[in-house]
């Protein structure tokens, strides 16, 4: 790969992080890169790919221009379409999709040749029809994406054993993770495990009155599902969680900040697989040929910090089964 390469591709990204714009000199490839910030932000568990493509030899400005959009996960749909298909009319490539169904349908909706490269995080994208098949997609999407139904049902699994004395959950969810609500409804059925829907709609969210109008109190837990506007909030919603006595489990690194524990994929590596495809198809792969992707690592991480606090005493099981605990 020459250091100035002709091809254009543009990376677009509706992180809430410094823009790097395309060189209007430079005649540079970028690839377009659509987040909606389920994943966290961008400087902590982010899974961006951009790491990883300057480790491929990508260089912003030199070989790489990269287009963000500030938080894309509040645009509408219609609004996000356009900024995207504005960016792909400036000659981009690689269109990356990254986080909720949002960003992919508005991806999908802006183009259907050019090559899109997803991070699908909180829905299921085969079942909904973006593609034929894991192993042969077909059409202009590839990338990678979590068994999301599959994660949330054991992730409710393992919260049960963590704290074997609890006599109902409450859900937590917005628009953004209405699938990933309907499944944790689902596992919790079949674990006969009472679960109260805590349904948040417009912003911002008082968790505290929302809470409180759900009845919830000690001997609750508390599952916060995947999405873009609960994230910014774990800090926050880690010590209400504490403060009324409800053990919390959510995402990956919120245990960090005081949740009891979490269950769930490195979405960082998540983020590395959808660079090496943006590699692949600035080199000249179709994405119909490139096989869709799932993670095959998953942590479990135990703040028992946490736990002593809300004078949980966690099973000797599950603690031998945790990648992480905190103390």
């Amino acid at each position: 790969m020459s250091a100035y390469p002709t091809r254009r591709a543009v990376l677009f990204a509706g992180a809430a992080t410094a823009i790097t714009r395309r060189a209007a000199a430079a005649d540079v490839p970028s690839a377009a890169y659509s987040w909606s910030p389920g994943q966290g932000n961008v400087r902590g568990r982010t899974g961006s790919p951009s790491k990883t493509l300057h480790r491929l030899g990508y260089v912003g400005g030199r070989n790489l221009a990269i287009d963000y959009i500030l938080r894309a996960f509040e645009m509408s749909p219609p609004a996000l379409t356009e900024a995207i298909g504005v960016q792909i009319g400036h000659g981009a490539e690689v269109v990356i999709a990254s986080g909720s169904e949002h960003t992919l349908a508005a991806a999908t909706a802006a183009t259907r040749t050019v090559p899109i490269v997803m991070i699908a995080v909180d829905f299921d994208p085969l079942a909904k029809g973006y593609f034929a098949s894991l192993a042969r997609p077909g059409g202009n999407i590839t990338g990678v994406t979590l068994q999301t139904i599959e994660v949330t049902a054991k992730r409710l699994d393992l919260f049960k054993q963590a704290v074997p004395g609890m006599r109902r959950v409450a859900i937590l969810w917005d628009p953004e993770s209405a699938d990933t609500y309907e499944s944790a409804r689902q596992a919790a059925a079949a674990l006969d495990l009472p679960a109260v829907s805590v349904e948040f709609r417009d912003t911002p969210y008082d968790y505290e009155r929302a809470l409180a109008a759900a009845g919830t109190g000690p001997g609750d837990g508390l599952m916060v599902m995947s999405s873009g506007l609960f994230v910014p909030d774990r800090e926050k919603l880690s010590k209400l969680a504490l403060h009324l006595g409800l053990p919390l489990l959510s995402g990956r690194d919120w245990p960090d900040v005081g949740a009891l524990m979490s269950f769930g994929v490195d979405i960082n590596g998540m983020a590395r697989l959808a660079a090496r495809y943006v590699d692949k198809i600035l080199k000249g792969a179709k994405p119909a040929d490139l096989p869709v992707e799932q993670p095959t690592r998953f942590e479990l991480v135990i703040n028992l910090k946490t736990a002593k606090a809300l004078g949980l005493t966690i099973p000797p099981a599950i603690l031998a089964r945790a990648d992480e605990v905190i103390e």
